[in-house]
């Protein structure tokens, strides 16, 4: 039942996992051999003999690539859009795209949005003319680099397309001939203007060569314009070069769209009339008369192109739209009707044409001339302007036809969409679809009904000057050797993608020597042997120098765990893919080159062991050594496995206790003898701590033992780096901080009442220099006005030496026992002595305004006095505060102040309470309330040589991290100098980003090893306080906002009290002397904008909420305070005069309710604007809500049609809102183009300067453009 073209054949039937080979002359039945009857049944078709299988009988159909595959297998389904059945799914297989589609043509891979380049290269590829031409351009490698040359790139894509085997091909060459880097591929361009551009690209490649002329060959046409007086006759024309011809699917302001293209060809030449006030002035009557003005054809191209302009523009939704119409467009082309489209003739006007000047000229009725130059008609066109209208009519019909071979299709909207391209194949008159990879035949009625039709191409049907593609044995010499090198690539590929398919790739760690834990990834051939991966793992780790080879072995390894799983003793010539299973895409498992040193011999680990680390305690000294590596099995018993711990660290089994950490610090004592060690929890990795003594801390229970206080703290205990500020007095002396008087002992003592005594000397004296500062500092600021208890951060700073007599001692610490690693190096902290940015501990945070306004107090006096550190937000030295976890940002949170204060649960982050409620450590002075449960405290200085660190001290702390904020403050009172209430903690994250903590009963349970830690001085919020930030508001300055001094606000206070206590501080920090009967406000900063305008009697917490990191205005006044009741409405107004073209000052008008026609009467008031010609609207955008005095008049919404304030689209519900007025009698300035470039270049600078202008900008579109020279060039600071 073989046909005769599988003659050649070996039919294997696939049956998992067998493969029986058929043979062609078997007698056996198909049952006999197999198949099952009712089900589907797949046969592999593969080569005999070496021979490939080929057809005898069946037509080529006339396409190039003579070796085309074919397949046996289920026929696709009717009405598919894909030629292939791999590609009954989206995603397709690798396999299957590395096989040549059944239609013998190959796609092209869409690299991100390039399908409108895939379109127009396949088009390009199936025009015979334009690829044959490319054929016969030689690519000359010594005048330019093959990668940059485009000509020599589309010449590569072609061949590829024509003899490739392959599904789809890569199109990246041809783009980076283009110039394009991989952002290209990710815009999305017009398939037209590519076209354009493309065609430019390849004439300026193409000078001085026989291909210089080809696209105006095949592609340009030529067009007169024309302007013909209906009086006199006389015309004025212009002769134009088209490569394509644009059609109008829908006429402006028109609701229905051409039905065909013939329709839109007969537009497009259609003459309109000149009359009216558009008359013509003609040069023969001397005056305007009524014209005729159209376009004629004089030469049409050998290929020509239409593009149906589908994208246009609303102008009612100001948008960019995509038109759908259908439009029907024939198979051919008929172009006769369009080449003789004359006016009606009189005597007194006849058409005429002229070729007097080379583009352009005049003519009229008695200087007729026919001369038009034949060098004008191309061999591959038709000069239709050499003959007569009556000559034309007489043509035959087949001259003037065109033949459709092309339909690019955008299929989407005017944002973004998809190009696809049907294509006529001239060699056997089918129909493909090229939708990127995916090829397949489709009909001709599928095609010509498109309603999304962009591009179409026609070719003059000529049968003398029609070709067909060049054969594979007609190419020249050239392009033989360039398939050859081609083909070769090709196979190369293929070989490689066979070693990648036997390449086993997995996960290879190292503890090297050198450089500690190393991971890469081992990719080895399957085949390879044990003993020769072993040798690849040793080159990669690059342990040459460093360990031999000999002393190097790979073993099976979890790095999760962190677990030896087994070795592979006596398997060295075993084929890896053997020992792993075969290749893989992943492997549940990894590799480890595990290394020795020459003396010793490597343990064998077998299948079902456990490994363990061995962890040896010390109660004497109260250390845990580094731990030793055992393997157990879960069947051995408690007591085997003391026996096996005693063999490898030789303590005592009898005495020994065992202690298994089962999970993150959950410790379980082994005392059961006879228990193994799978029933008491063991798993693959494990660890375990020992202790092994004679003293009588085994007779106690386990969790009131000194073992397990050892254990316990030994897993809460966290290292933390914590940088002091510049002029804090603690000494930097190793010590140690110990338990406070007539607490338990946690360990010995030691040290010398002497040392004692210094280091206190040495706080107390440091603190009595800070106390001195701060009262020097309060009398200055007190001098001028009364200062209230709570002004200064400073004014209560007490010695933490007074409390040391009584309640602490300092001590010097034993020695480093017990510290497992020692302290590195910290990323970051190399570099200059003074840069905040390489310091990983320094972060200073500055708000916008404070960049451009620097204050004049030292370092020393903005830590102490103004605290200027956030709390409780991320702060960055470049950037303002980000949004905090609820997604709210920072400055959104207060709430309006015509909303009630008490309704709903506030939070309060940033106060020295926690959310549940419950008091803060500290009483009103600072004074802790309790004694803090004992937890484990040790710091030691943190030295370091890089100069970075000579003007910072910084400790290394080694704290329990159950202990809370209150107590680690405490703790470290005797190194910062100043009581726990007058210094603030920061916790350092990545980018020196800084995080105040604030709430004193909550545990450093969040912070873990190595993490940073800022000391900074200034008093710490007390319960129901809130720190403030202090802005200036000044409307009518360039820059209105400008940061003062950092402040706390307490619950219960008023308006008033709020204003008494800043007062000073505005004075010492800011130079601002202001009094509380001077005029001034505060009011709500929400971003840049003002809000609310706080009034005297309002009492923080019941009448204003206050949230975290909260921001006010602060705003001086010229005139009494007119707000006096919530009720009232205070707006911000500023005139526009259009006379003049300017803005006047802002002007606050004050409003009792929300209604329009107050707001006009106030405006008319303060302007002397008569009540009906005012108008008004309201600013865009953040105050001082800028915008440009050219675009004002038009852009905003002028005069609303509302009644009240508080409704859409104005929305006027709170202070600050920004209004403009004019009066309507006024008429805008009129500017000539000189004045007009002139005012736009001084608006763009003071715009640009300010910086408030908000506009919503969709993303530009990137022009389309091809590089000659290789690529643009790119400005090295632009990333």
């Amino acid at each position: 039942w073989f046909p005769g073209e599988f003659q050649n054949c070996l039919l294997l039937f696939l049956c998992f996992p067998l493969e029986a080979p058929l043979e062609h002359n078997s007698e056996m039945s198909l049952s006999d051999s197999g198949f099952e009857p009712g089900k589907k049944n797949f046969l592999q078709l593969t080569d005999k003999d070496g021979e490939q299988p080929r057809s005898g009988t069946a037509d080529s159909s006339g396409l190039d690539d003579s070796s085309q595959e074919r397949f046996i297998g289920p026929l696709q389904r009717d009405g598919s859009a894909c030629g292939s059945g791999d590609y009954s799914s989206p995603s397709y297989s690798y396999s299957s795209i590395l096989s040549k589609s059944d239609t013998g043509y190959v796609g092209l891979v869409n690299q991100a949005m390039t399908c409108y380049l895939n379109s127009l290269l396949q088009t390009l590829y199936m025009t015979p003319e334009f690829r044959n031409a490319l054929y016969n351009w030689e690519f000359e490698e010594s005048e330019e680099d093959p990668v940059t040359s485009i000509p020599y790139q589309l010449q590569r894509l072609f061949v590829l397309l024509q003899t490739s085997k392959k599904r789809a091909i890569e199109t990246t060459d041809v783009t980076r001939s283009f110039g394009w880097d991989s952002s290209e591929a990710w815009q999305q361009h017009d398939v037209q203007e590519l076209c354009r551009v493309m065609f430019d690209a390849l004439e300026q490649k193409w000078k001085q060569t026989e291909q210089a002329d080809l696209i105006n060959q095949l592609y340009q046409g030529k067009l007169k314009d024309y302007v013909r007086c209906l009086e006199c006759g006389y015309e004025s024309w212009r002769i134009d070069t088209y490569l394509d011809i644009p059609l109008v699917i829908r006429p402006f302001g028109a609701s229905q769209a051409y039905g065909s293209v013939e329709e839109a060809l007969q537009a497009f030449i259609q003459p309109e009339t000149l009359d009216g006030p558009n008359q013509y002035f003609c040069e023969r009557c001397k005056k305007k008369c009524d014209a005729r003005k159209g376009l004629r054809f004089l030469h049409l191209p050998y290929l020509l192109t239409l593009q149906l302009k589908r994208f246009d523009f609303d102008y009612t939704t100001m948008h960019r739209i995509k038109l759908n119409d259908r439009m029907v467009f024939p198979e051919e082309l008929d172009m006769s009707p369009f080449i003789d489209v004359e006016d009606e003739k009189s005597p007194q006007t006849e058409s005429c044409t002229d070729s007097g000047a080379e583009n352009e000229g005049s003519c009229h009725s008695d200087q007729m001339s026919n001369d038009f130059s034949t060098d004008d008609c191309v061999d591959e066109g038709i000069c239709l302007d050499s003959t007569s209208s009556t000559e034309r009519a007489l043509k035959p019909k087949s001259l003037l036809t065109f033949e459709l071979f092309s339909v690019m299709v955008h299929s989407g909207s005017a944002a973004g969409g998809h190009y696809y391209a049907y294509i006529k194949s001239f060699s056997d008159g089918q129909w493909y679809s090229f939708n990127d990879q995916h090829v397949s035949k489709v009909t001709e009625a599928i095609i010509l009904v498109s309603t999304n039709a962009y591009m179409l191409i026609y070719r003059l049907k000529d049968l003398s000057r029609n070709t067909k593609f060049l054969a594979v044995e007609d190419f020249p010499e050239h392009i033989k050797s360039l398939v050859q090198k081609e083909k070769e690539s090709e196979e190369q590929e293929k070989r490689q993608r066979e070693i990648e398919r036997n390449t086993c790739k997995i996960k290879l760690f190292c503890m090297h020597p050198v450089k500690m834990m190393v991971e890469s990834k081992l990719e080895v051939h399957k085949d390879r042997t044990l003993r020769e991966a072993t040798e690849m793992a040793y080159k990669l780790m690059e342990l040459e120098g460093a360990v031999s080879l000999d002393c190097c072995r790979l073993v099976k390894y979890d790095e999760f765990h962190e677990y030896l799983e087994r070795s592979y003793e006596g398997e060295e010539d075993t084929p890896m893919g053997l020992l792993l299973g075969g290749v893989k895409s992943s492997y549940m498992f990894d590799l480890l080159l595990e290394t020795r040193r020459p003396e010793q011999v490597f343990q064998p680990y077998k299948p079902g062991e456990v490994m363990v680390k061995v962890f040896i305690v010390d109660l004497k000294t109260e250390t845990i050594t580094p731990p030793v590596s055992v393997r157990a099995y879960l069947n051995q018993t408690v007591t085997e496995f003391k026996q096996l711990i005693a063999q490898a660290t030789g303590l005592s089994a009898e005495t020994m206790r065992v202690v298994l950490e089962r999970c993150y610090n959950d410790l379980r004592l082994l005392y059961v003898p006879n228990k193994t060690l799978k029933a008491e929890g063991f798993f693959r990795s494990n660890k375990v701590f020992v202790e092994s003594s004679e003293l009588a801390d085994h007779q106690v229970v386990f969790t009131d033992s000194l073992l397990w206080k050892l254990l316990d703290r030994h897993g809460n205990t966290i290292r933390l780096f914590v940088l002091l500020p510049e002029q804090s007095p603690g000494a930097l002396t190793n010590r140690t901080v110990c338990q406070k008087a007539g607490e338990d002992t946690d360990g010995p003592l030691e040290g010398s009442k002497g040392n004692r005594k210094s280091v206190e000397a040495i706080l107390e004296e440091s603190t009595e220099k800070l106390k001195n500062l701060s009262l020097q500092q309060q009398g200055s600021s007190t001098s001028d006005s009364q200062k209230s208890p709570d002004t200064s951060d400073f004014e209560h700073i007490e010695s933490p030496t007074q409390e040391a007599h009584s309640n602490s001692s300092l001590c010097v610490a034993a020695d480093n026992r017990g510290l497992e690693n020692r302290i590195r190096a910290t990323p970051g902290s190399s570099g200059g002595a003074s840069s905040d940015t390489e310091n990983p501990f320094v972060c200073e945070e500055r708000s916008d305004s404070e960049v451009n306004n620097d204050r004049s107090t030292s370092s020393v006096d903005s830590d102490i006095l103004s605290s200027s550190h956030s709390s409780d937000t991320l702060c960055n030295a470049d950037s303002g505060p980000i949004q905090l976890a609820n997604g709210l940002d920072s400055h959104s949170i207060t709430s309006s102040r015509r909303s009630k204060a008490h309704e709903g649960k506030k939070e309060t982050w940033d106060t020295a309470e926690e959310d549940s409620g419950t008091d803060s450590e500290y009483d009103d002075n600072g004074k802790s309330k309790a004694e803090a449960q004992y937890l484990y405290f040790r710091a030691e200085p943190f030295s370091q040589d890089e100069a970075s660190w000579e003007t910072q001290k910084c400790l290394v702390v080694h704290v329990d991290k159950r202990i809370t904020l209150a107590a680690f403050k405490q703790k470290l009172e005797p190194y910062v100098g100043v009581v726990s209430s007058q210094f603030k903690v920061f916790r350092v994250y990545a980018n020196n980003q800084e995080f105040e903590s604030v709430r004193l009963n909550e545990t450093l349970s969040s912070f873990s090893d190595d993490n940073k830690i800022t000391i900074r001085l200034g008093r710490a919020l007390k319960k129901g306080e809130y720190r403030v930030k202090v802005y200036q508001l000044m409307v009518n300055e360039p820059e209105p906002c400008k940061f003062l001094v950092d402040t706390v606000f307490a619950k219960g206070m008023t308006v008033r009290q709020s204003k008494e206590e800043l007062l000073p501080q505005l004075k010492e920090q800011c130079k601002l002397d202001l009094s509380v009967d001077r005029y001034f406000r505060l009011r709500k900063k929400t971003w840049k904008n003002p809000g609310t305008v706080f009034l005297d009697y309002h009492i923080y917490e019941e009448d204003i909420s206050i949230s975290s990191n909260w921001e006010v205005f602060l705003e001086v006044l010229n005139d009494p305070e007119k707000m006096k009741s919530m009720s009232q409405l205070a707006v911000l107004t500023r005139r526009w005069s259009p006379a003049t073209m300017k803005l006047g000052p802002f002007q606050e008008v004050i409003l009792e309710s929300s209604s329009v026609d107050e707001l006009k009467e106030k405006l008319s008031e303060v302007s002397e604007v008569p009540l009906e010609n005012v108008e008004f609207a309201k600013g865009r955008g953040t105050f001082p809500c800028d915008i440009s005095v050219l675009e004002i008049h038009q852009d905003l919404d002028w005069n609303p049609k509302v009644s009240t304030l508080n409704v859409w689209p104005l929305y006027i519900c709170d202070d600050g809102a920004v209004v403009f007025y004019r009066d309507s009698r006024e008429e805008p300035l009129e500017l000539s183009e000189d004045e007009r470039n002139e005012l736009m270049k001084k608006e763009s600078s003071r715009l640009l300067k300010t910086g408030h202008r908000v506009s919503y900008s969709p993303r530009k579109e990137k022009a389309l453009k091809i590089y000659l020279d290789g690529g643009p060039v790119r400005d090295p600071g632009q990333d």
